[in-house]
């Protein structure tokens, strides 16, 4: 790597800062609903959508559109719609049917303050703005029947909901102790790269999109968003090992306790971290690709570092 992780981290933290605020300032504003949206369901929805996070995917959203090209200001509705997609289905993820979590961005979870129906509603609810907003937001019309289909693909039953029924699948089978370690990672990989990695591929794809990008840059931002979304899952499953809750703002070591599978707990923590640089390399090789991928090389080696 060329910098240290402090220096890193300090570089990405400033260029995100005035992104988040942006990001946040308009999803405040797609969330004014007209009077037909009962103030229960805005405020739940409000609630979780509101609730800070890292903004990473809709921060690839601007930052892959700047790369290729783009305004940033054309792909706010982009970056906001699967920012949306994204905390609908944290809302459900969180559900006691699902992975029964009370605590998520440092706050207790949607259905434990709003109820598990209201908390299901407001999911269904900004899942389905998601769609409204790149339908009416997003120009010329192709761009956004193009969006559309990305982020319904990535959040789809072979995308995002077949990787969640596949984890939840693992969770409850008992697994054998001489079970090849290789099949397990291969299992892991379909998961996550349908689940993290398939949001964050196409977080990157539609700002792609939105600035008219090829099908070359598209495939480049493709295969970045890939490594991205690995890179990520496997430094979550290690925070998850040995973070600060208080940091993370959510449970910890939950997934192991669950019998979920995860990276530390198939290839052990040395072996993880160094898949974890082999994939910040490739993701940071594919940004060197864009004459404006400084930024996207810096957040890799972010996600790399990582503390929460």
């Amino acid at each position: 790597m060329n910098h240290s992780s402090s220096q890193t981290s300090s570089t990405t933290l400033d260029f995100l800062k005035p992104l988040v605020v942006q990001i946040e300032e308009r999803l405040e504003q797609f969330l004014e609903l007209n009077e037909g949206c009962p103030s229960s369901l805005r405020e739940a929805m409000h609630y979780s959508l509101m609730a800070g996070g890292k903004r990473l995917r809709p921060v690839l959203v601007l930052l892959s559109n700047e790369a290729c090209g783009g305004q940033i200001g054309s792909a706010m509705p982009a970056a906001c719609a699967v920012e949306m997609v994204h905390t609908y289905s944290l809302i459900h993820d969180d559900l006691p049917a699902m992975d029964d979590d009370d605590l998520r961005r440092g706050q207790a979870t949607n259905h434990v303050v709003h109820g598990e129906a209201m908390a299901i509603l407001a999911g269904d609810a900004l899942l389905t703005l998601a769609f409204q907003l790149l339908s009416q937001e997003i120009q010329p019309a192709e761009s956004a029947v193009a969006c559309c289909r990305v982020l319904s693909e990535a959040a789809g039953a072979c995308a995002l909901v077949g990787g969640q029924v596949d984890d939840l699948y693992h969770e409850k089978i008992t697994r054998s102790t001489t079970e090849n370690s290789e099949a397990l990672v291969r299992d892991l990989e379909a998961i996550h790269n349908r689940k993290t990695g398939g949001l964050m591929r196409a977080s990157l794809l539609l700002g792609g999109i939105v600035a008219g990008s090829g099908d070359d840059e598209l495939e480049r931002l493709g295969r970045y968003g890939s490594a991205l979304g690995l890179l990520f899952q496997i430094t979550d499953d290690l925070l998850d090992e040995h973070g600060d809750e208080s940091q993370m703002g959510k449970r910890v070591r939950k997934d192991s306790d669950r019998g979920k599978l995860t990276y530390p707990g198939v290839l052990g923590i040395t072996e993880s971290r160094r898949r974890a640089v082999a994939l910040a390399e490739l993701a940071m090789s594919e940004a060197r690709t864009f004459m404006g991928g400084d930024k996207l090389e810096a957040l890799a080696e972010f996600v790399l570092s990582r503390s929460r």
